[in-house]
């Protein structure tokens, strides 16, 4: 379940948008915008190559993955800047942003701590949530839309199978960020990290909330090459604004979670 299509194209430190990276929140007749996958997945794969130009990276993991979406970004070129704010014996903080026009639109910031360390005693931890399985192998999604739902009505690549209240999980194989590059295992999982908001939003009209920022916290990262779901586990609305969590899992199982917070926008509804 590979898809070939990419988000974006690179034309020397320019990144040219494709069909893929369109969002669908502009509507037939809105403007065209950058969709939200592509501008994490984009700035993660900066963040991931100014950390991995630092001594002794091996030694670090990501933790944590923090997107702010505070401007539209039009389906034309962009840039990413990538500032290292701290690179310490146990902890490292970098943080990007993605320019378009000479000014930002997006911007990140990814905190990686050093592993191992000892420790003798014993804490408490939540059992595991129920994440399901991943779907069969044998689904084959679209290339240009490569998501696997489930709901009530189990797996499918048929969403409108899945336009109902009823809880959400969607599988994501692994696409192409940038064309010719095969995307590292952080860069996959926090490009799907803003469909949390697909999993938790989408009701019987489609999704009627966009999310305006994401928080995704990790005890590891995905194998390069693995796909990644997400399982809502919670969600509260009030007087147009949810805030929701969803769990983050791969073959083997929870590895993280997503926070966002979003805000009604049912006039530009994506209709699924």
């Amino acid at each position: 379940m590979r898809s070939s299509t990419a988000f974006f194209r690179a034309d020397g430190e320019l990144l040219v948008p494709l069909r893929r990276a369109r969002s669908g929140w502009g509507g037939a007749d809105g403007p065209e915008q950058i969709r939200g996958t592509a501008v994490s997945a984009v700035l993660a794969r900066a963040a991931e190559r100014a950390a991995d130009d630092l001594d002794h990276p091996e030694r670090f993991r990501p933790v944590r993955w923090t997107l702010d979406l505070f401007r539209p970004a039009a389906m034309g070129p962009v840039t990413t800047t990538a500032t290292v704010l701290r690179s310490g014996r146990r902890l490292r903080l970098v943080d990007v942003a993605l320019v378009q026009d000479d000014r930002p639109v997006a911007r990140a910031s990814l905190l990686l701590l050093a592993t191992g360390g000892p420790t003798a005693g014993t804490t408490w931890t939540a059992p595991l949530p129920g994440t399901p399985a991943p779907p069969p192998h044998d689904l084959a999604p679209d290339p240009d839309e490569p998501t696997v739902y489930r709901s009530d009505d189990g797996w499918s690549v048929d969403r409108t199978r899945h336009a109902n209240v009823a809880r959400k999980t969607t599988w994501f194989p692994v696409a192409p960020i940038v064309e010719g590059e095969e995307p590292s295992g952080l860069a996959h999982v926090a490009a799907v990290a803003d469909a949390a908001n697909l999993t938790s939003s989408w009701g019987t009209l489609g999704v009627e909330y966009i999310n305006a920022d994401l928080t995704l916290t990790l005890t590891r990262v995905p194998a390069r090459g693995s796909g990644v779901g997400h399982h809502a586990e919670s969600r509260i609305e009030d007087d147009g604004i949810a805030c929701a969590t969803t769990t983050v899992f791969d073959e083997h199982g929870p590895l993280g979670s997503v926070v966002i917070a979003t805000l009604a926008n049912g006039e530009r509804a994506v209709t699924v």
